[in-house]
């Protein structure tokens, strides 16, 4: 059995997979296996896969018939991964040299069910180290702790699966797999659930993962209504934590974080597709009437000034919304 298993979708990322299946090679270990898991690409991505398997030991090469999208293609690489641990890399992303040596090392003196680790968020030229907002690092916690408290930035904040290493005991009968009926805000999902359900975690101070962004591809670039997908992320969320026996103490911060993203997709709704926009406005005011209404309202009041007058407009079906 490996020790390390990595998850790597690839979708349409010829342009960049040459780049991030190399990484792989300079991280390669017996102890660990790839698994590269082409989710129907069109272009050149199927032949930089074939070019670059045989330099990869333990390497596993699935192919869907059919486009998937990405939670699919990564629930796809959980089923077939054999390793105690398990890491995700997305196909147009990459790894310094050692990252997984040192990844692997610092999550097994601590012993602990999950890690999430730093990143390098890369702007053409420009890199910047983003932090998890752990309140401690190198150190194990509870994962509860993690989720709150309420009016600051906490790790359900940071929603980057791939910087992270997770035991293969979370994913157990099924466990912790993505929602595939998400096309984006599936890692928003996956991370709440993951805080929710593990009983260990800690943050790392590594970096060696570099995060592309800004990608024309990315789904995170998109203006159709696949943005949307966020709305029925947060609703199971809201479902997930209203069963949870501290719905109390967990609510609040998942009300606060669904206004948010309502409040920042709003905020950018003139870039959307015409009926991208409408439906966002029209779907955004629904959730709010779903929220539970005294939650909803201790945020109204809590939040900042700006988005507090533009979600209660929305709400109250107003036209400045």
């Amino acid at each position: 059995m490996p020790k390390l298993s990595v998850v790597v979708p690839l979708h349409n990322v010829g342009a960049f997979a040459e780049n991030t299946l190399r990484s792989l090679v300079r991280n390669a270990d017996p102890d660990y296996e790839f698994l590269l898991v082409d989710d129907c690409s069109q272009d050149s991505t199927p032949w930089v896969i074939e070019r670059w398997a045989g330099r990869l030991p333990g390497v596993k090469v699935i192919r869907h018939e059919r486009n998937l999208g990405i939670a699919q293609a990564r629930n796809t690489g959980i089923d077939a991964a054999d390793g105690d641990w398990l890491t995700f890399l997305d196909g147009d992303d990459w790894y310094g040299p050692g990252h997984l040596d040192e990844l692997v090392a610092a999550v097994e003196e601590l012993g602990c069910d999950f890690a999430r680790t730093d990143h390098v968020q890369v702007t053409g030229t420009e890199r910047v180290v983003r932090r998890p907002p752990a309140r401690t690092r190198n150190q194990v916690m509870d994962p509860r702790d993690g989720i709150t408290p309420v009016h600051t930035e906490t790790m359900v904040d940071y929603p980057f699966v791939w910087a992270g290493i997770y035991h293969r005991s979370l994913f157990r009968d099924g466990a912790q797999r993505f929602a595939t009926e998400l096309r984006t805000a599936e890692d928003r999902l996956w991370i709440w659930r993951l805080h929710l359900r593990a009983k260990s975690y800690a943050s790392l101070g590594l970096n060696g993962v570099f995060y592309r962004r800004g990608v024309a591809t990315s789904l995170t670039q998109i203006k159709d209504d696949r943005q949307l997908d966020f709305i029925p992320a947060y609703d199971a969320l809201i479902k997930d934590v209203l069963r949870d026996p501290e719905a109390d103490r967990f609510l609040p911060k998942a009300v606060r974080t669904y206004c948010a993203m309502i409040a920042f997709h709003l905020g950018k709704a003139d870039a959307y597709e015409p009926s991208a926009a409408h439906r966002l406005r029209r779907e955004s005011r629904a959730a709010l009437h779903r929220m539970p209404a005294e939650v909803l309202g201790e945020t109204l009041r809590t939040i900042d000034p700006t988005r507090s007058r533009l979600l209660r407009r929305l709400r109250d079906g107003r036209k400045a919304a």
